[in-house]
Parts: structure tokens; sequence; C-alpha cells
């Protein structure tokens, strides 16, 4: 829309008073279908493996308050995002290694990629790591991280970070800084074989099986379950939903699009999955990203299983989420 020196003039006066014309920028606020400046990327895990080593070489966990790498999506660069509402990380704990209680508005799940032996305690519960296996730390829950064992840990993070300090409402607290009398739970470590904290990778492992067994898989997502909180059934938090998917030999998946911009990880076996215009393969512990909107087809020449976090939950909640296939 030209603007004559009649309205620049206006427009002029508008801004002295902290206010502007709609109409000037209504198509790009109002948007026909979304737009995005996420990007699709690929981190390969062998690529990644030696920053992550020199990382801790160079610096302890007690200094760096916790050893993590970030995923930075390359069309947010700067701003710790590997997507526009979600942070991620790969986090590593050394043998012998403990990242001191904490607590933060954001919400994060760990999905272990390396190394067993290693454990977060949640508000009290100490909860034991495996490759395959994800872990909670919900809002304001205290937590730490400790490997008593004789391997490095590794894992994936994955927070609300960008959400939260959308709504300016991030609050940190280390453990010897409360000043409050409620009683400290973070203090004692109880070791437990179950908790809403903990989705151990078998079982869902073992699930997926028992469904291709008894169905045909989804033409665009194979296999594909929904990890559910035990006592809610809802998503394992508000703001972030995870999922489980099995490709079978030879899967040749349909194209989808959703609005959620996801984080696949991949579990098991080799695969190739075309997001948007570019084609990426992928193996065991390597991470991609497919924005929103952007269609997406798996293919798996051998079986295949990958794992997946999106803010899925928070646009259902606001009732704006949409997934549809798309012609190839």
């Amino acid at each position: 829309m030209s603007a004559t020196a009649e309205r620049q003039a206006f427009y002029a006066r508008l801004k002295a008073k902290s206010a502007a014309p709609l109409w000037e920028v209504l198509s790009d606020i109002v948007r026909k279908d979304p737009r995005t400046a996420v990007q699709a990327a690929l981190w390969r895990y062998d690529e990644m493996r030696p920053f992550i080593a020199e990382a801790g070489r160079i610096i302890s966990a007690e200094e760096a308050e916790r050893r993590v790498l970030i995923l930075e999506n390359p069309g947010l660069p700067g701003m710790s995002r590997v997507t526009q509402s979600l942070y991620a990380g790969l986090q590593l704990i050394l043998p012998g290694e403990i990242a001191h209680s904490h607590r933060h508005s954001a919400s994060a799940l760990r999905f272990i990629l390396e190394g067993s032996g290693a454990y977060t305690s949640v508000d009290g519960e100490r909860l034991t790591m495996k490759p395959g296996d994800f872990i909670l730390t919900p809002f304001w829950s205290f937590h730490d991280h400790g490997n008593p064992g004789h391997e490095p840990v590794v894992w994936l993070d994955g927070l609300d970070i960008p959400i939260v300090n959308m709504f300016d409402t991030s609050f940190f607290e280390k453990h010897d800084e409360r000043h409050d009398d409620t009683h400290d739970t973070a203090a004692v470590a109880i070791e437990v074989t179950s908790s809403t904290m903990k989705y151990p990778y078998d079982p869902h492992r073992d699930a997926l099986v028992k469904m291709s067994i008894a169905s045909a898989p989804d033409p665009c997502h194979g296999f594909k379950l929904e990890y559910r909180n035990a006592k809610t059934g809802g998503p394992p938090l508000p703001t972030i939903g995870a999922y489980l998917q099995l490709f079978p030999r030879g899967f040749e998946g349909r194209p989808y699009r959703a609005t959620d911009a996801t984080i696949f990880c991949a579990v098991e076996g080799h695969g190739t999955s075309r997001v948007g215009g570019k084609t990426f393969e992928w193996g065991p512990r390597d991470i991609f990203v497919a924005p929103s909107w952007h269609p997406v087809s798996h293919q798996a020449s051998e079986e295949a299983v990958l794992f997946s976090f999106s803010d899925r939950p928070a646009q259902q909640a606001l009732g704006i989420f949409r997934e549809a296939q798309t012609a190839r």
C-alpha cells in the first residue's frame, strides 16, 4: 500500500504517541497461513559428540551450572531456540559429577542419548537414566543431576523457555537460596521404580511392537504413540507433548504438515525425512527439526524408531493446532 505525503505525516504523528496504523501491517500480523523464520535443520550426533567431550574438558558442571550445548535453529541465531516456542540442548554429566539443585519456571524433559548410571532427582525422587528413557522436571520443581557411574551420560534437553519468556514470567532459584519454610524434599533422594516423572523406553517400545502386530501402519506416521501422564491422562507437560513412532522396514510415508514445529531424535535404525525442500538422512541419536506447517514425510530402509517432542499440548489448549495430509 503506497502512502501519500498526508498519510506519512499522519503516521509520524501517531508514532510520536506510540501508536500505528493497523492497515499497514495487517497482512503481516494476521496471516493467511503460517510463516516462520524457523528453518529445517539437522544435528548429526557423531559431529556434535567431539564438541560435547571438549566441553567436558574445558568447564566443570559446577562452573557451568548445567553443561549444555544449545541446539540453535539457524533461522533464529542468538535466540537460544530450536523453534519459536522451545529450547533444546545436549547436556553432559561426567562420572563423579553432581549438577546441584535448582528450580525454574520453565518445564523440561530430558531424553537420554548415551550412557547409563546417572540420575536426576526431582523433588526428592531419584530417577535413574538409560538410553531411550526420558525424565520430566515440571514447573518450579527442584532438580539435580548426578553420575555415580563409570561412563559419561548425555541427554537431549527440551524446555519451554521461549514460552515462559514470552509471558515475562521467568523465575530461577538455587536450592541454597531458598527463604521459605516449606518442606525440603530436594535434600532427600529416594530411588523409585516408576514415577510420573519418568517414562522408560522399553515398555513404550513394546507397545509399538504390539501396535504393529495388531494393525496396519498409519500412511503418514507409521506406528505412533503419544506419551501420557499416568495420573492425569494428559500430556507429560502442559506445554510439551512427546511421541514415539516405529517405521517398519521399507516404510514410505505420505507427506503431512502440522502447526507444531517438532524436534525429532532417532533412537533406532536409519531413515530419511523430507522437511519442506530439505532431505535429511538420519541414524541413531541424530536430531532434526521440522518447522511449523512445512510438509514432512518419513522413509525407512530398515526398521526404525523416532522420538519427538513439540508444543502441541499448548496449541491444543488454545484451540489453534491444525494438521493435514499434503499432496506429494
